[in-house]
C-alpha cells in the first residue's frame, strides 16, 4: 500500500506546526538514545535506527524552513524560525555526540550491501566534518558557532525577504512598458509605484525608456538589505572561517569544497579563471555591440552600467534579431505556461500530475499528486506569485523527503511570477526550478534519507535544472502551450529568432555569473574589512559592466547564506548540463529512449552514487568541457531586418 502524503492543517497553523516539528524532534531524540546505549552493534541495526532518526530530523527541518519562508502569517513565520533553531540545535548535538560516533564507528565497515556501506561512510564523514573527534573545548565552541550561524543566516534571509523597496514615477515614465504592465500600475496621488519585486523590476529595467528611472530602481534593488545585513554578513563570514580552522582547514572554501565535485578552495579560483577565459571573446563581442547601440543615444558613452544592461540588450535583440520581448510575452499567459510545464515534463519523464484539493498555506498554491505507472510517486506544491513576507527569489524547498514504501516525496516550488503575461525569461526560470522539483520527486525512492531526492554533491544539483531550460526554447515544445489571446500558437519563425537572439548576450551573462562566483569565493577566502569595493570590482571585472556607486549587492545576495562560497556551482553545473543535453536529439527532445535513460540514471538514483559516476553512466564517458566551449565559441548571427 502506497504511503499517504502529509496532511496540512486547514486552520490553527501555529499549533499544527509546533506539534509536527516537536513530535519529530522527540522521536529523533528517543531513537538516538537507543543507538547510544551501545547494545546494538551490528551495522544493519545501527544504520536503520540512525536512518529513522535522520528521517525525523529532516522532516522537522524541512517544515520549519519552508514555512519560515512562505507562510503568509508573520506569527507562523516567526514560530517556524524558532523551531528551525531547535532543529539545528538537535542536529548539531547529534553530530557532536562522541558516544553516537563511537557506536557507528564500531560497526563493520562492510555493510549488508553497497548502499549501506556508502551510508555508513557518509555518516562517519559527516561526524568528522562536524568536529566530533575534537576535544571538549573545541566541540563546545563548534556548537556555539553552529547555533549562532543559524540565527544569523535566518536574520540575513529575513531582511532580504522583508526589504521591498520602490520608486515613484510619473505615468510618462512608463513609456516603453507593455500595456498590461501599465494597466496593473495605476496612477495614485499623481504617481505610479514600481517595486523591487521581480514582476516589477525585470520588465521596468528591460523596457522603460527613462534612463533615470531605470537607474533609480536599480539603485534600490541593489541596495536591499543595506545597511542591516552588513554586520550580519561580516559575522557569518568570520564564524565560518573560525569553524573551518577549528576543523583543520585553511579557509572556509577549502572546508566547503572538500565534499563537492570540485574538491578544494583553490580549484574554485582556477575554475573561475577557466570559465572567464572561455567566455572572454563572447563577452567582448557582446560589450562592443551594446556600446555601439548605446552610442546611438549618447555619442559620448564609454561604458554600460548595470541599470543599462537589460535595456540595451533588449534593444539589440529587437533591432538586430527582430525579437521584441513585449511581443513574445503575449504568448506566455501564466495559467497556460503552468499547464504546459506539467504537460511537457509529464511527457518527458513519464509521469502524470493530478490536481488535488487539499489544505495549503495560501490560496495561490496549486497542489498536484505525481503518478507513474498507475502509482502515486509524490506530491508537489506550486507557490508562484509574490506576496508580502514571502521568499523573494526562486527555489525548490523540500517538505517531505521520500523513503521507499514509507514516505512520499513532497516538494514545493517557490517563485515570484506575474499572474498575467510572463516574460519568457521567467518561463525559462520556471522550467529551471521545476527541474529541482522533479529531481526531488523522482529521486525520492530511496532507503536512506541521506540520499533521497536532490542529494548529490552540491555543485551538481543545478545541472538537471539547467538542462531542462532547453525545453523552454524549443519551437515544438513551445507550440504546445505558448498561444496568444486569439489562441494562435507562437510562430516557429519567432522562436527561431528568439533562439538566435539568445546567443547574443550569453558572454556577458556567463561573465556576470563568474563575477558572482568570485564574490562568494573572495568574501569567504579573504574576509575583507569592507565588502563593497571588493564586490563592486568582482561584479564588473569580467563582464566590464559597471556597477552603480553606493550600492551594496552583497547584502541582498541570498546565495551567500545557502551556497556560501560555492556560487561557482552554477557555472560548474552548466558545463555538465551542456554535456548532458548533447545526448538528446535536438530534433526530438521527447525521444523516449534517451529521456528514460536520463530519468533512470541521473534523476532516480538521487544521491546514492557520486555525481560524476551518474553522469558517466548516462553519457557512457566522463563529462567534458567540450560542449560548453563549443557553445561559447558559437557567435551570434544578427538577422537582416528590412
Amino acid at each position: 500500500m502506497s504511503p499517504e502524503p502529509l496532511a496540512l492543517p486547514a486552520a490553527d497553523w501555529p499549533a499544527w506546526l509546533d506539534g509536527y516539528v516537536r513530535d519529530r524532534l522527540r522521536s529523533a531524540t528517543e531513537i538516538l538514545t537507543v543507538v547510544r546505549d551501545g547494545s546494538r552493534r551490528d551495522t544493519a541495526t545501527v544504520l536503520a535506527l540512525w536512518n529513522d532518526a535522520d528521517i525525523a530530523l529532516r522532516g522537522a527541518g524541512s517544515a520549519a524552513h519552508l514555512f519560515g519562508e512562505v507562510h503568509p502569517d508573520a506569527e507562523v513565520r516567526a514560530l517556524a524560525e524558532d523551531l528551525l533553531r531547535d532543529v539545528d540545535r538537535a542536529t548539531t548535538d547529534r553530530d557532536l555526540d562522541r558516544g553516537l560516533y563511537d557506536v557507528v564507528a564500531a560497526t563493520d565497515p562492510a555493510g549488508p550491501d553497497d548502499a549501506a556501506t556508502r551510508m555508513r561512510e557518509h555518516v562517519l564523514r559527516d561526524f568528522r566534518r562536524s568536529g566530533v573527534d575534537r576535544d571538549d573545548e573545541v566541540r563546545s565552541r563548534l556548537r556555539e558557532i553552529s547555533e549562532r550561524l543559524t540565527v544569523l543566516e535566518q536574520e540575513f534571509g529575513r531582511t532580504i525577504r522583508e526589504d521591498v523597496r520602490s520608486i515613484r514615477v510619473g505615468a510618462e515614465q512608463l513609456d516603453g512598458l507593455p500595456d498590461d504592465f501599465v494597466a496593473d500600475h495605476p496612477v495614485q496621488d499623481g504617481l505610479v509605484t514600481v517595486t523591487t519585486d521581480y514582476p516589477d523590476y525585470l520588465p521596468f529595467r528591460t523596457y522603460s525608456r527613462d534612463a533615470r528611472a531605470r537607474r533609480d530602481l536599480t539603485l534600490e534593488f541593489e541596495s536591499r538589505g543595506w545597511p542591516a545585513n552588513d554586520a550580519v554578513l561580516h559575522e557569518i563570514l568570520d564564524l565560518r572561517h573560525e569553524k573551518a580552522r577549528l576543523l583543520g582547514y585553511d579557509s572556509w572554501p577549502d572546508y566547503d569544497a572538500a565534499v563537492k565535485m570540485i574538491g578544494s578552495g583553490g580549484a574554485i579560483a582556477e575554475f573561475i579563471r577557466q570559465i572567464s577565459g572561455a567566455a572572454a571573446d563572447a563577452g567582448a563581442r557582446d560589450l562592443e555591440t551594446l556600446l555601439a547601440r548605446r552610442r546611438v543615444d549618447d555619442p559620448d558613452a564609454t561604458a554600460i552600467d548595470r541599470s543599462e544592461l537589460g535595456y540595451y540588450t533588449e534593444l539589440v535583440r529587437r533591432e538586430q534579431y527582430d525579437v521584441d520581448a513585449r511581443e513574445v510575452r503575449r504568448y506566455f499567459d501564466f495559467q497556460r505556461v503552468r499547464a504546459g510545464l506539467l504537460e511537457v515534463t509529464g511527457r518527458l519523464f513519464g509521469v502524470q500530475y493530478r490536481p488535488v484539493d487539499v489544505a495549503r498555506w495560501h490560496e495561490d498554491v496549486a497542489v498536484y499528486d505525481v503518478y507513474s505507472d498507475g502509482q502515486r510517486r509524490g506530491r508537489i506544491y506550486l507557490d508562484l506569485h509574490p506576496r508580502e513576507g514571502k521568499y523573494k527569489h526562486a527555489a525548490q524547498f523540500d517538505l517531505v523527503g521520500g523513503i521507499t514504501d514509507r514516505l512520499l516525496p513532497e516538494g514545493v516550488l517557490v517563485c515570484n511570477f506575474s499572474r498575467g503575461l510572463m516574460e519568457h525569461q521567467h518561463v525559462v526560470t520556471l522550467f529551471h526550478e521545476f527541474g529541482h522539483l522533479v529531481h526531488h520527486v523522482l529521486g525520492g525512492g530511496q532507503e536512506w534519507a541521506r540520499f533521497s531526492g536532490v542529494a548529490t554533491e552540491w555543485d551538481f544539483v543545478e545541472a538537471p535544472s539547467q538542462m531542462l531550460e532547453e525545453w523552454a526554447w524549443d519551437a515544438t515544445v513551445l507550440r504546445t502551450f505558448a498561444v496568444d489571446e486569439t489562441g494562435a500558437p507562437i510562430p516557429a519563425d519567432l522562436v527561431e529568432r528568439m533562439q538566435a537572439a539568445k546567443e547574443f548576450g550569453k558572454g556577458i551573462s556567463v561573465l556576470t555569473q563568474v563575477g558572482y562566483a568570485e564574490v562568494s569565493y573572495l568574501l569567504h577566502q579573504d574576509r575583507p574589512d569592507d565588502h563593497t569595493p571588493v564586490v563592486s570590482e568582482s561584479v564588473s571585472r569580467y563582464s566590464h559592466v559597471a556597477g552603480l556607486p553606493q550600492t551594496h549587492f552583497q547584502t541582498s545576495f541570498g546565495h551567500l547564506a545557502g551556497y556560501t562560497s560555492a556560487y561557482y556551482t552554477y557555472m560548474w553545473s552548466l558545463v555538465i548540463a551542456k554535456d548532458l543535453f548533447s545526448a538528446f536529439d535536438a530534433d526530438d527532445l521527447f525521444e523516449p529512449t534517451v529521456a528514460q535513460r536520463y530519468r533512470d540514471r541521473i534523476l532516480a538514483p538521487g544521491g546514492s552514487r557520486d555525481a560524476a559516476d551518474l553522469v558517466a553512466d548516462f553519457l557512457g564517458r566522463p563529462f567534458t568541457f567540450d560542449a560548453f566551449a563549443a557553445w561559447m565559441d558559437r557567435a551570434p548571427i544578427p538577422r537582416t531586418i528590412s
